[in-house]
């Protein structure tokens, strides 16, 4: 960013290059928070970051730099609200099992009605194992399968390495593979 931008261009380059990024800014912090006022208030505070801290951004990609400005607000909120445990507990049952966790890979729902009813029902049971999961790997799962970034951006965003995104990665995927064969969902349906 050129520094010496005034303050209309400064507005309007935010406007064009940050502001295209709000639903997924909104969409990590829901996942994150799990709480919709919540979310609305992370995505406040981290706008307001981000346009005071626009002038410092060297460029690439803009969409990464804004999760990570909402990743540390969430997580610098959590700490001054203490909202909740940040527990990444080890469930025995879960990680005893040797199935594979599949690519996430959506179902196939087709056109007709009865499997787009199903197909809601499957997405609102994603939806329910998503906010099972712990933080840790909720993020992961949410910045990786759907918000779509490469596993070098996560590591990024997160500020861990790319070993540990994969590691989380795998392991949420299998926690939410897990929930959804709870639910007579996946194996031949698509998901493993």
């Amino acid at each position: 960013m050129d520094g010496h931008l005034n303050d209309t261009d400064r507005a309007l380059r935010f406007e064009q290059d940050v502001v295209p990024h709000l639903h997924a800014a909104y969409n990590l912090a829901r996942w994150l928070t799990r709480n919709d006022a919540d979310a609305d208030d992370i995505v406040q505070m981290s706008f307001v970051r981000a346009f005071r801290f626009f002038d410092s951004f060297r460029g690439g990609n803009v969409r990464a730099w804004l999760l990570t400005i909402v990743r540390r607000t969430y997580y610098s909120s959590l700490r001054d609200h203490r909202h909740e445990d940040d527990d990444i507990s080890f469930d025995d049952a879960f990680h005893s099992s040797t199935d594979a966790t599949g690519d996430g890979a959506p179902f196939n729902a087709g056109s007709h009605p009865e499997s787009i009813a199903v197909s809601h029902d499957t997405q609102r049971l994603v939806n329910q194992a998503l906010e099972q999961l712990p933080r840790a790997f909720r993020e992961i799962v949410v910045l990786k399968d759907l918000e779509d970034f490469s596993y070098k951006e996560i590591a990024e965003i997160a500020d861990i390495p790319i070993g540990t995104v994969m590691s989380r990665l795998a392991r949420g995927r299998k926690l939410l593979a897990a929930f959804l064969r709870q639910h007579n969902l996946g194996g031949s349906d698509g998901l493993q």
